[in-house]
Parts: structure tokens; C-alpha cells; sequence
């Protein structure tokens, strides 16, 4: 039995459980609105099909599941994403059990082995719903199609109803005559932003960002052929969103047209950054270990022979203020190391109900010399009374420390930090936001986009403390925000889901 079939083996209770439980509290309303019971099957179905398609190769279990799970959901009127987003949990739970339990070829074949079987579920479930979804549009089209032979006369009460059906797919559904859009369901309006009277009649080219615009036309033009492409589609704010299309030609009111329909993939195409992050971050991660560890010794050495020399030797002058000097920097190195193992270390919470607020408090008056030693202010622009929630404080605690760290290292003697916390809508959940703004010279906008990257950093340090609470916040569910003030200065939000 190799290291992947004994984890699962072992381990298989604990995903079981964790699956059905944040398949029940994370992913979607509808999932919420489902027995545990009923999870606990599925997600125990599930794993054993992955079993199989890990362990053996053997894809006749998944498959069979696909069917039984797409019947299932589409009769109970789930979103296609939701689905989606339920096997995505899978990887999301596996992926740092494998981190934590192989190593090297093994954990690098396993993770293979993982985005393979997923990308594989994903790709043959989405088609499967979706076929199933144009059965029905189909077999309603037909209908239509029969009844105006029959009944010309009622071809407006037939269109009504047709209308209805598409009007219950979550994914946007239109068709386009002579370039223009004729037909649009509530879902297409909504993924662009535009309202269905400003939507009918435009050309379909507003509807597509100006990277896409080429590819799209040489398929919609019939010189390239993909029945299913992606693209990214052009949100009215002037968003591009990524976006899966599938057209076919169709017959629309006794003319030639081309209906598609057009799926929002920003979700998956963010899950699976995120995945290959994650791998890219086991792999620094074990390389960052091993070197921290090698200097470690070394160093505690050089320490300890130092601290003798120290006592034992009569110095004075500048000589003693070298081997001072000595000292600090080898307690600096040692901090450098110490963060250097943060970063390597897989992120497990102790979560509890506990108040943010009390967090951030405690973070400042951990802070609070080195705020008085530059004669700094703190403000409290809006601190909201926020109920406690499930959170590892101490982890929280630590991000909040880097995050007011970084601000007072680039402020001036005298600048300002401001500090909110205040909750927000999120959808159909609730999030609790931080932010933390200064005055301070800001960073470079070319550089925005790397501020949580690992060992980016034009300050001294090892470019870390930002990426850690980026670990720390995601590890949470939550998201990073960084952005630039105006007239100067920098604004960090770290925006944490209230569970309790």
C-alpha cells in the first residue's frame, strides 16, 4: 500500500466530515438548506469514486456519481457554480493533508493525480449539466416549434413560454440574429450589468472585452471553429470577467440564429490561482525550511561564543560597541529565520469564538512603544460593535501586528494610522472588514499587484510579513486588499467571514 492510498485510507473519515459539514456552512444557500444527512452520503460517494480514480485509475465510479449528483441538483434547482464549487472543496481540504503527509516526487505525483481527477469531474459534470439543461430547452423548442405549425396565431403565448424556461436557468442564455441580440434571459443581463431593454438590440460585440473581441468574431464569423470556447466577457463598470460560452445555430422565429449560453467561470478560474499558489508555496515552503534550519545551527553558535566573549573579555570603547553591533545583528537574523519558518508552515487554526475588536486592540498595545517612539497617532474612524466569531485570535492577532508593522516602518516621526472595523454584505453571508490606512509615502502602483507576493519587498526585511497575513487571512476564508490613498499614503483591508 503506497503513502496516497494509506492517507486516504486513514484519513478518510476526517474529509468525509469535513466536506459534508463546509459543504453545509460555506458554499451556497441551497447546500445550507440540505439535511446533513444527505451530505454525509453524497460527500461519502464522492470520495469513494475519487478513491478509485486516485488510487486505481478507475473513472466508472465518478461517472456513475455525475449522473446520480446532476439529477439530484438540477431537480432541487442548484446553480451550476454551486455544484462546481462543492467538488472544488474536495481539493481544497485534500490539498493540505498532502502537504502535511507526503513529501517531494510523491507529494508533487499526488497533486498531479488531484487537478487531474478534478479538472476531469469538473469539465465532464459541467457538460453533463448543461446537456441536460439544452435537453430541455430542446424538447421545448420543439414543442414550440410544433405548436406554431399548428397555431401560428399563438406564437406570442408560446414565446411567453419559453421565455419562462430560460428564465430559470442561472446561466445566461441569448440568441443573436444579423449581429444584434434579439433574445436575453435575466442572467445574461445580470453577469454584464445591463438591464434586458438596453441589452436587446445591441451588437454582441459590446458584449465582449476589447482582449476577446478578435477571437470571438473569427468564431461567431465561422472561421474558427469552437462550438465551446472561453473568453472574457465585458461587464458595464468595464470589468473583464472570464467567461465559458457554447453556441449552436438555431431557427428563431423563422429565421437563421445563433443561441448561446454563457456560463460566469471568475469562481473557478480563481480556485484553481489559488491551487496552483498553493503548490507554488509548498514547494518554497520546504526549500525554506531546510535553508532556515541549515543557518540555524551556525548561527546559535556564533551566538553563544559571542555572548562569552561578552562577559568573559574587558572591552570598551569601540570595541565593545562592535561586538554589540555583532549581537544585535545576529538577533536580527534570527528574526529573519523566525519568519522565514512562519512562511514555511502549513497554516492550521485553533478557531474559537472570539471579538476582532479585542484582537486589534491587543495587536496596538503590543505596538504601542515602538508607536510612541515616532510620535505616531492612532485614530479610530469606525469601530463598529462586532459580535464574536469563530477565528484563531492568536493567528489574527499576528497578521494585524504585520500589517500595523509595515505602516509604522514606512511612516514619518508624526504620521497617522487610522483604523476601521466595521461589517459588510457579502453576498448572502456576512463579513467583518479591517482596514488599516496611513499617510505615508505609499508604494509605486506598478508594485500594488506584488504586495502579498513571497520575498517581494523594497524595504529592508525578507519580504514575508505581508504574505504570511495573506496565508493567515485566506486560511480564514477571507480575502487581502491593498490600495492606494489619495492625495498619499496606503490602505490594507482584511475582510474575514462572521461565522460563529
Amino acid at each position: 500500500m503506497n503513502s496516497l492510498t494509506s492517507l486516504l485510507v486513514s484519513r478518510s473519515e476526517e474529509i468525509v466530515r469535513q466536506w459534508a459539514h463546509r459543504l453545509h456552512e460555506e458554499v451556497s444557500e441551497r447546500y445550507r438548506q440540505r439535511p446533513l444527512e444527505e451530505l454525509f452520503m453524497t460527500t461519502s460517494e464522492a470520495a469513494e469514486a475519487y478513491f478509485d480514480v486516485l488510487v486505481k485509475g478507475n473513472f466508472e465510479k465518478i461517472d456513475r456519481f455525475i449522473e446520480k449528483i446532476t439529477q439530484m441538483r438540477l431537480g432541487a434547482g442548484f446553480r451550476l457554480s454551486d455544484v462546481q464549487r462543492a467538488f472544488e472543496l474536495y481539493r481544497t481540504i485534500l490539498v493540505p493533508i498532502l502537504v502535511e503527509e507526503l513529501k517531494g516526487e510523491e507529494l508533487l505525483d499526488a497533486l498531479e493525480k488531484l487537478n487531474h481527477c478534478l479538472i476531469y469531474t469538473i469539465s465532464r459534470f459541467s457538460d453533463y449539466f448543461q446537456s441536460e439543461h439544452e435537453r430541455q430547452i430542446r424538447e421545448h423548442a420543439e414543442k414550440l416549434e410544433e405548436e406554431v405549425r399548428r397555431r401560428t396565431k399563438e406564437l406570442a403565448e408560446s414565446e411567453s413560454k419559453y421565455r419562462v424556461l430560460v428564465e430559470d436557468i442561472n446561466d445566461g442564455y441569448f440568441v443573436i440574429q444579423r449581429g444584434r441580440l434579439v433574445f436575453a434571459n435575466r442572467a445574461f443581463c445580470e453577469m454584464h450589468g445591463w438591464s434586458l431593454d438596453e441589452v436587446l438590440g445591441r451588437p454582441w460585440a459590446d458584449f465582449v472585452a476589447p482582449e476577446s473581441l478578435d477571437e470571438v468574431r473569427e468564431i461567431y464569423e465561422g472561421r474558427k471553429k469552437a462550438d465551446l470556447f472561453v473568453y472574457f466577457r465585458r461587464h458595464r463598470d468595464g470589468r473583464s470577467l472570464p467567461t465559458e460560452n457554447k453556441v449552436k445555430v438555431i431557427t428563431y422565429q423563422g429565421r437563421k440564429a445563433a443561441a448561446g449560453i454563457c456560463r460566469d467561470i471568475t469562481e473557478r478560474v480563481e480556485m484553481e490561482r489559488r491551487v496552483r499558489e498553493a503548490e507554488r508555496f509548498a514547494y518554497i515552503g520546504q526549500l525554506t525550511t531546510s535553508l532556515a534550519h541549515e543557518i540555524r545551527n551556525p548561527l546559535s553558535s556564533v551566538k553563544m561564543n559571542l555572548q562569552i566573549l561578552m562577559k568573559k573579555l574587558q572591552l570598551d570603547g569601540n570595541d565593545k560597541r562592535r561586538i554589540e553591533i555583532m549581537a544585535q545583528e545576529i538577533g536580527r537574523l534570527e528574526r529573519i529565520l523566525e519568519e522565514m519558518l512562519d512562511f514555511a508552515r502549513p497554516i492550521s487554526l485553533n478557531l474559537r469564538p472570539s471579538s476582532i475588536s479585542e484582537v486589534v486592540r491587543t495587536s496596538l498595545e503590543v505596538l504601542e512603544p515602538k508607536i510612541k517612539e515616532k510620535g505616531l497617532s492612532v485614530r479610530r474612524r469606525l469601530w463598529e460593535a462586532i459580535p464574536r466569531i469563530l477565528i484563531d485570535p492568536d493567528r489574527l492577532e499576528q497578521a494585524f501586528i504585520n500589517v500595523l508593522l509595515n505602516a509604522i516602518e514606512v511612516l514619518p516621526v508624526g504620521g497617522t494610522i487610522e483604523i476601521s472595523i466595521c461589517r459588510k454584505a457579502d453576498g448572502e453571508s456576512q463579513v467583518v472588514e479591517v482596514k488599516v490606512e496611513d499617510d505615508g509615502p505609499g508604494v509605486d502602483p506598478d508594485d500594488l499587484p506584488y504586495l502579498f507576493a513571497p520575498f517581494f519587498s523594497k524595504k529592508k526585511g525578507m519580504g514575508i510579513g505581508l504574505t504570511n497575513v495573506k496565508k493567515i487571512v485566506e486560511a480564514h476564508g477571507g480575502e487581502v486588499k491593498a490600495s492606494l490613498r489619495s492625495p498619499q499614503g496606503m490602505s490594507i483591508s482584511l475582510v474575514i467571514p462572521m461565522r460563529r
